[in-house]
């Protein structure tokens, strides 16, 4: 069973670019690790949000993503760069 999120952030308007480029960098390391199918960054239209879509061949192989994403240098800290808290769909295969 192929698992994933959909995560979407709101950075206040002037850390919008920035928010871009940490999402990207997440998303590198994500797709570098075993099992990675995808990880993608998204800005919706109106430009309020930036959408990360991430998919795994399993859950260990997410866990063990999220679990390099621990030990790299990226910066995943929420704070006050962001207007709201994030939302984070889990997803399972159909």
């Amino acid at each position: 069973m192929t698992v994933g999120f959909v995560a979407t952030h709101y950075p206040h308007a002037d850390h919008h670019s920035e928010f871009v480029s940490r999402v990207q960098r997440v998303a590198d390391v994500l797709r570098s690790t075993p099992g990675c199918l995808g990880a993608e960054c998204w800005v919706t239209a109106d430009g309020d949000a930036v959408v990360s879509i991430v998919h795994w061949e399993s859950e260990s192989a997410q866990a063990a993503s999220m679990q390099a994403l621990g030990t790299a240098d990226v910066d995943v800290a929420f704070d006050d760069r962001e207007v709201r808290p994030r939302e984070i769909v889990q997803l399972v295969s159909a």
